[in-house]
């Protein structure tokens, strides 16, 4: 089963981070990753430009809408996911309680509608 976890913080927590600070962050995560992959279980993942750089299109009210920014005005934004293939929701959130972005933010897991690989 196929599980994506979206990555939620505060843009706030890396306003003075430094190159050192962002470095070590590179590699924690780039140890998380090769966690996920040496187990098998990683499908896929990206780091996303900062929520400023958001555009929210909508066709609801039948004509375009467009929104720089994202949907919700939220201090906590999505900067990132992880899929993983794994058995089920328990190996899941195991996985994620192991992700960087639990200790500084949250970590929404979602299971794919449209299942595994």
């Amino acid at each position: 089963m196929r599980y994506t976890f979206l990555l939620y913080s505060d843009p706030a927590d890396f306003a003075d981070m430094t190159q050192e600070d962002w470095a070590a962050m590179q590699e924690v995560y780039g140890a998380y990753i090769g966690a996920l992959k040496e187990a098998g279980v990683f499908v896929d993942t990206d780091w996303l430009q900062p929520v400023e750089t958001a555009t929210t299109l909508s066709l609801k009210t039948g004509s375009r809408t467009v929104q720089d920014g994202p949907f919700a005005d939220t201090k906590e934004t999505l900067g990132g996911y992880f899929v993983i293939d794994v058995p089920d929701l328990d190996v899941a959130m195991a996985w994620a309680e192991k992700c960087p972005a639990a200790k500084a933010g949250k970590v929404e897991i979602r299971a794919s509608a449209m299942g595994g690989a």
